[in-house]
């Protein structure tokens, strides 16, 4: 991007947050804008259009091609037209846009999140909330600075059944609850190896690399693939792992740990992926006297009774379930008994535009600071697992202990002008 732009935009940004925001009233149509319609962005389209008196405003990709496609789709489905802009920067411009639902790849999300709290709009992000552990402290001092309401796209923290499983743990159900174990086991088959080639005509890419350095393009990368290169994406443990990992510290009612271990590999495809296909990771909670296990799987493997995707915890009593996103059993005592149960899915999105409305972050299923902590909790594991090397961690300053190189990883280097702001 030439300097000039990158000065144009800035001095925008910085007007609107000067300008007062108006926020819409209960009886106000929500006009939301999706950011990212290739993959997560066309579930957003469809959570929002069937709420009442909430309307998509905008669709938004660097990929000129797949916006065309979603609008296309959208006219048939709704029987309207919706403008597509390629920009996201455009869209956090525009006065009558309330709120921006982020679907994009996973480093943009705490930028575009940061950027769309300072333009006074609110806030839906995929998971992760970030790309890295630094980025998503910075969101949340950018929503709480500009009142903004942020969610993140955890659909669990909606289901009803899953509330009433954490409040089974409260309550002892299990008993003392000591342990939970994060499942991660999803058919990743091989992405194969894609040689450098030209951008594209339909595809901005500097603009989908953002805050990344500069990189030659590849299918590898563009679209999907990017979840297993480290620039881009966290690999599984960052991807269908948050679900999990928030799964965990909400049951165990925790945060973040202070000793870290993981390992794992590439043991099956000789392909681009630059993340591990097999991770195991440890996070000890000392104090609390509890611990999370988080096991990545990409292949042909077993289920733990049933559970492929979701959690497992421990009682003195029992153990509990989580199986998706929808269900919950309990298994008591010596012989697994059956215990209390559930099944029911809620509406995420719905429990977002009612915060939107009410302005009260206390409704929010899950706020920014969740968003957070269930990152951070993978990107720690994978700091673990690149370095080699169990880590010892500080809650207290959200910093390891003595140890510069892991401090390192907790952060990234940005590219000018999508840099995540030391002072928001």
């Amino acid at each position: 991007m030439q300097r000039r732009t990158f000065l144009k935009s800035a001095a925008t940004l910085a007007a609107l947050q000067r300008l007062p925001f108006v926020n819409a009233s209960a009886n106000d149509r929500i006009r939301v804008a999706v950011i990212g319609v290739n993959g997560r962005g066309k579930d957003h389209i469809q959570g929002y259009q069937k709420l009442r008196n909430v309307e998509v405003a905008i669709l938004c990709d660097v990929d000129r091609t797949v916006a065309a496609q979603r609008a296309s789709e959208f006219h048939q489905t709704y029987g309207r037209a919706v403008p597509i802009e390629t920009d996201l920067r455009r869209v956090l411009e525009n006065r009558d846009i309330d709120a921006v639902s982020i679907a994009t790849p996973n480093h943009w999300h705490a930028l575009a999140t940061i950027w769309a709290c300072q333009a006074g709009k609110d806030v839906y992000v995929e998971k992760p909330g970030s790309h890295n552990l630094r980025a998503g402290q910075k969101m949340i001092e950018a929503a709480r600075k500009y009142d903004r309401i942020v969610q993140h796209g955890v659909q669990l923290r909606s289901s009803p059944a899953l509330q009433e499983a954490v409040r089974k743990l409260r309550e002892g159900v299990i008993g003392k609850v000591y342990m939970a174990r994060a499942l991660i086991y999803r058919w990743r088959p091989s992405i194969g190896k894609h040689p450098e080639e030209p951008v594209p005509a339909h595809i901005d890419y500097d603009l989908w690399q953002g805050p990344a350095e500069l990189r030659p393009f590849s299918r590898s990368l563009v679209h999907y693939n990017w979840h297993w290169h480290w620039d881009y994406g966290n690999g599984d443990i960052g991807n269908q792992g948050i679900h999990e990992t928030d799964m965990a510290l909400w049951g165990l009612g925790v945060q973040l740990p202070r000793q870290i271990s993981a390992m794992g590999g590439k043991f099956l495809w000789e392909d681009d992926k630059e993340t591990p296909e097999v991770l195991s990771a440890s996070c000890l909670y000392p104090e609390q006297n509890k611990l999370i296990e988080i096991a990545v799987r990409h292949w042909c493997t077993n289920e733990e009774q049933g559970v492929g995707v979701g959690n497992i915890f421990y009682g003195s009593e029992g153990y509990m379930l989580i199986k998706g996103y929808t269900r919950y059993e309990t298994y008591l005592g010596e012989k697994r008994e059956p215990g209390p149960h559930g099944e029911g899915e809620g509406d995420h999105y719905a429990n977002f535009i009612q915060a939107v409305r009410s302005r009260r972050k206390a409704e929010l299923n899950g706020p920014v600071e969740t968003a957070h902590y269930a990152s951070a909790l993978a990107h720690l594991a994978n700091i673990s697992f690149r370095l080699g090397r169990r880590l010892e961690f500080a809650p207290e300053t959200e910093r390891f202990v003595n140890d510069a190189e892991a401090d390192q990883l907790l952060t990234r280097r940005y590219r000018a002008p999508f840099t995540v702001p030391e002072h928001i």
